[in-house]
């Protein structure tokens, strides 16, 4: 028998959803009660226009809420309960990711599929290097690539200007992309977040172009597009 996926979530248990002014910030309200994180703190965020976002999550919930349909709002969760007590830890796990950035990985065959990666992802690297002054190394095959030092420090300096809010929303996308490049590319203003999700998956669709599309991972990069699309809408939104 299938498993109903509904079966554990929780009944929704309030009417009105609003926005009211907080101290540093807009806070989401049920029922005139603050939305608490699972850690108990109550959901205060910089601007408006996130708040309204957020408040809209909550207001389209039926009769059960689904925490996966309010990416938003785990977002800002994440910020408050995750980031915020743990930055060190949360800024490694990010940098971590320039260590080992998809855009760095590349293929020495097919001879289309190299052409692609250097004509998608080399021009990511190179803003990276010039803008930011990370310069990260590339290499062919699986075997790991040690990155200059410098541009690891770099790459933490970089992320240790982000508040715990824009830290919250790089880290989602960082996961989901698997590249520091192309979500510093994003942060800064330099890829839109559809470019990024297409550069992200390039081998997949480059792969679905020559042998067909398979349903499951079609489905699987949907998500991970619809993850990319909601973390980038939140920096777009927090700083509204």
């Amino acid at each position: 028998m299938a498993e109903d996926k509904t079966a554990a979530l929780r009944r929704r248990f309030y009417k009105n959803v609003g926005v009211e002014d907080a101290d540093g910030g807009f806070l989401i309200v049920l029922d005139a009660r603050p939305v608490k994180t699972p850690g108990k703190a109550s959901v205060v965020v910089a601007t408006r226009a996130l708040a309204e976002a957020i408040a809209s999550e909550w207001d389209a919930q039926g009769e059960k809420i689904d925490p996966h349909a309010m990416p938003l709002t785990q977002i800002a969760c994440t910020a408050i309960d995750k980031v915020a007590p743990n930055r060190d830890e949360i800024s490694a796990q990010v940098v971590r990711y320039a260590g080992a950035d998809l855009l760095c990985y590349r293929v020495d065959n097919p001879a289309d599929l190299v052409a692609r990666q250097l004509e998608e992802w080399q021009p990511v690297l190179d803003w990276l290097a010039t803008a930011q002054g990370i310069a990260l190394r590339t290499t062919t095959g699986l075997i790991a690539e040690d990155q200059d030092p410098v541009a690891m420090e770099r790459a933490l300096a970089a992320v240790d200007t982000l508040d715990d809010h824009e830290l919250a929303a790089m880290a989602v996308m960082v996961q989901t992309t698997g590249s520091f490049a192309l979500t510093m590319a994003v942060i800064n203003g330099h890829l839109g977040w559809e470019r990024a999700a297409d550069a992200s998956q390039l081998d997949e669709i480059y792969q679905s172009e020559l042998w067909g599309a398979d349903r499951e991972a079609e489905q699987r990069l949907r998500g991970l597009r619809n993850d990319i699309e909601a973390a980038a809408r939140y920096l777009t939104l927090h700083r509204t």
